[in-house]
């Protein structure tokens, strides 16, 4: 009923040239809202959500807006949280429904005593509910005494803290070859696999599978990712990827679809997340640059296939090495007067910690190469 009201309310905004003020849509639809069954605040929620939805389709310069997921958005008028059992409770019209979270006790503890928002109540297409919970979090990020720079690829995680580099290896190739199959069975049975209950449950488990695949690797990698630079008391420094996708598209198509199909951007909200989580400081720097500069001397690098050579000053280097240590250097120039002693800038020679190389001393990264977490 609540899918059915906001379509409702959806398709008669399409119609209209102007969208309409809250004011004037709770006159157009309250008194119709009400009649089924929905109570005042409910309303109002309906008829703004359908607003939201059509004003971003009509941005975007997109077709009229078909809810197919059944969902609905429920304040504390409609819903009762209890974490200490694991119960939520839910009204909806004119019923009340127990609904038993089946998450791991341990994890929802940290939640007890905090403010949530809203209870998001989903169904799937096997009938499973799914509940989703955003709670108050207050970020308070600690003063960091080093930097942890990480430079995202397709298939490596490059971490580097000014000494030494760690490779971490992603499972995004995996993803994408699942993705790549589930394509090759849409292309193999042209439009008949629309019709066809069989492939079409093969296409949505392999898309499925892929999904999970991302999105369990990523929560996992960037808690590992956070827990270690706490224990360090570091910052995590990360590129500022938001524009990437579209100043991409504009060069190349091809390249913009392999980056649509990428996830880093969700490794990069996921080490957000858990930064918050634990007050772990974020540093954001602008990614130009940071894989066609020398980090020793400033010069243009040239390439062969990954391995970086300048020519003016020698250093030679693989690409995600580069890259790791050019974000690096961009998060020191900002953040190094707060370090201390433990600003330590790789590539000079210059008010070094404990232990620095001396003057004659060549410089040299150490590389640890890790296959899994």
């Amino acid at each position: 009923m609540t899918r059915r009201a906001i379509q409702h309310v959806i398709d008669c905004l399409w119609e209209l040239g102007k969208l309409p003020s809250i004011n004037q849509l709770h006159q157009m639809f309250y008194k119709l809202l009400r009649k089924q069954g929905f109570r005042a605040h409910q309303c109002k929620q309906i008829y703004k959500y359908a607003r939201a939805i059509v004003k971003s389709a009509r941005e975007n310069n997109g077709t009229k807006p078909v809810l197919k997921k059944l969902s609905a958005r429920l304040d504390k008028y409609d819903a009762w949280l209890d974490l200490e059992n694991q119960i939520v409770v839910v009204k909806l019209r004119d019923k009340v429904f127990k609904i038993r979270l089946l998450h791991n006790r341990e994890y929802t503890r940290k939640f007890l005593g905090r403010k949530w928002y809203e209870v998001i109540i989903s169904i799937d297409r096997q009938g499973r509910i799914r509940i989703c919970i955003p709670f108050r979090w207050s970020y308070n990020p600690y003063k960091p005494r080093r930097i942890i720079s990480i430079d995202i690829n397709l298939k490596k995680i490059v971490i580097y803290d000014g000494r030494s580099v760690r490779r971490v290896d992603t499972r995004f190739t995996e993803a994408l070859y699942l993705k790549y199959l589930a394509e090759e069975v849409q292309k193999k049975h042209s439009y008949a696999w629309r019709r066809n209950k069989k492939w079409l449950s093969i296409i949505r488990a392999l898309h499925r599978r892929s999904r999970n695949i991302v999105i369990d690797w990523c929560r996992k990698s960037a808690k590992y990712i956070v827990l270690k630079a706490k224990k360090t008391k570091s910052a995590i420094v990360l590129e500022d990827l938001v524009k990437l996708w579209f100043n991409t598209s504009k060069k190349s198509s091809t390249i913009a679809d392999k980056l649509s199909r990428f996830a880093y951007h969700k490794l990069e909200l996921a080490i957000m997340t858990k930064a918050i989580e634990y007050n772990v400081p974020i540093i954001y720097v602008d990614p130009k640059g940071t894989s066609t500069t020398c980090p020793r001397c400033g010069a243009k690098l040239s390439y062969t296939h990954r391995l970086a050579i300048c020519r003016n000053c020698g250093f030679i280097a693989d690409r995600d090495t580069i890259g790791a240590i050019n974000i690096y250097l961009k998060a020191f120039k900002t953040i190094a007067p707060r370090l201390g002693s433990w600003g330590i800038h790789p590539m000079t020679n210059e008010t070094r910690a404990k232990g620095g190389l001396s003057k004659d001393e060549p410089m040299t990264v150490h590389i640890k190469t890790y296959t899994s977490i």
